[in-house]
């Protein structure tokens, strides 16, 4: 068996002679939680509906469980799960109800009662999916996700709307999927989420990855330098150094005695992703600004 569930190569995708994925190229294998990160418009959504086969790519190649999602039939789209965004799922059903209509289109589904249990819905197992909060109406769309047994699993954003509680409980139903070797696709908002189960993690914005890797090292050992803070003069002061406690000691001798509001960490996947994200914003702006300038008129003999 092929030891990767999806594979992408020079994907891309435009509209027009606006490109929207640009080159993209990732890998992940059977078995593994990979999470998908970028801010709104960076093109992860589009890349996973042509993943998902929703979506037609204008260049590159994809495999999918071995097909390609773009010409895939029925039995292949019976091996993957799906939880978008917004499911809106017909509200004259009750949770039960739907949940037995959807597990017959599968040769193998889960236990009716067994999902809706794990999706903590026991209470609202008979109620009317139109009369369920939002939250509820969202773990209705991750149990649909999850009723036929999927080998690989598709979660677009699957916590929004869950109180604590909640995203905790669902994570809890992630790591029972991932113990059973189910191959998961998430995208999210929630750097955390990402931190507490994914395996890898990669960036994408403006239609290119900027970065993959594992969630422990990820952005390289220069983003994941410790940073020192502390409080001088009322002001609260910031360092990075790969040496914080030679640094500390050389802040002690100079400050003579400890520093105020001493700290050291290291960064967090969240501040990782916001700074790689900023500098690419930024580095576009200006980029934009460089193409929007009045250029100087050309002279007899220039560049001789």
């Amino acid at each position: 068996m092929d030891t990767d569930a999806v594979r992408v190569a020079n994907l891309r995708k435009t509209y027009g002679d606006t490109p929207v994925v640009d080159d993209v190229s990732f890998t992940i294998a059977r078995g593994e939680t990979f999470a998908l990160l970028g801010p709104n418009g960076a093109g992860k959504s589009t890349t996973v509906e042509i993943l998902e086969g929703y979506r037609r790519r204008s260049g590159g190649s994809v495999s999918v469980l071995g097909a390609d999602p773009g010409t895939a039939g029925l039995a292949w789209k019976a091996r993957i799960g799906i939880v978008l965004q917004s499911a809106g799922q017909g509200g004259l059903y009750t949770v039960r109800e739907q949940l037995r209509q959807f597990a017959a289109y599968y040769p193998r589904p889960r236990d009716v009662e067994e999902v809706i249990a794990a999706v903590g819905l026991q209470a609202q197992a008979n109620t009317r999916i139109a009369k369920l909060s939002g939250g509820q109406q969202r773990r209705v769309d991750v149990a649909l996700g999850i009723i036929g047994r999927p080998e690989l699993l598709f979660l677009d954003e699957p916590t929004t709307g869950f109180d604590p509680q909640a995203r905790r409980e669902f994570w809890q139903l992630i790591r029972g999927l991932q113990e059973e070797g189910t191959t998961i696709l998430l995208t999210t908002h929630y750097l955390d989420e990402a931190a507490q189960l994914a395996d890898r993690v990669a960036v994408i914005t403006r239609g290119r990855l900027r970065a993959i890797g594992p969630v422990a090292g990820f952005g390289g050992e220069q983003a994941r330098t410790p940073r020192v803070t502390w409080r001088e003069g009322g002001v609260l002061r910031e360092a990075r150094t790969a040496r914080p406690w030679e640094f500390t000691a050389a802040l002690a001798e100079r400050l003579g005695g400890e520093p105020e509001a001493l700290e050291i960490r290291r960064p967090a996947l969240e501040e990782i992703y916001l700074e790689m994200v900023d500098e690419h914003d930024g580095a576009a702006a200006q980029d934009a600004a460089d193409d929007d300038a009045p250029q100087a008129p050309a002279t007899e003999g220039a560049g001789r």
